[in-house]
């Protein structure tokens, strides 16, 4: 993800560090699911860089999703890096307009700070 100007891209890379943890492992598990990002650097839908976090197969990789994704979220940069470290309710985010999801609403409940490793490892 080094080529990215995008904050998220570090947690990203600490996320892809995560699943190769036993923690990580027992996320893969538990939820089974693939997420793709669709993160913006200053506005929903421009400029987008995509991101996906397969949490069945305990990746995280940059470009679209080969297939179709449990659940697509689209946020600004920022926006995403408040979710992931807690600081931001999804559910708040998503009625706000911060946070845009396509496919499953179920899938996407599952998506939350939880996943993420904290942010005393950043």
């Amino acid at each position: 993800m080094a080529n990215s100007t995008l904050k998220s891209a570090a947690l990203l890379d600490q996320m892809k560090l995560h699943l190769s943890s036993d923690a990580g492992k027992g996320l893969v598990k538990k939820i089974g699911l693939v997420y793709q990002l669709n993160i913006a650097p200053k506005k929903i839908g421009f400029e987008e860089e995509v991101f996906v976090v397969d949490l069945k197969k305990g990746e995280v990789t940059k470009g679209p999703y080969e297939g179709k994704p449990d659940a697509t979220f689209s946020f600004k940069d920022e926006d995403f890096i408040k979710i992931a470290t807690g600081k931001m309710n999804p559910q708040m985010a998503f009625m706000r307009g911060a946070m845009k999801i396509k496919g499953s609403i179920s899938a996407a409940q599952k998506f939350t700070p939880d996943i993420f490793p904290k942010p005393s490892k950043l």
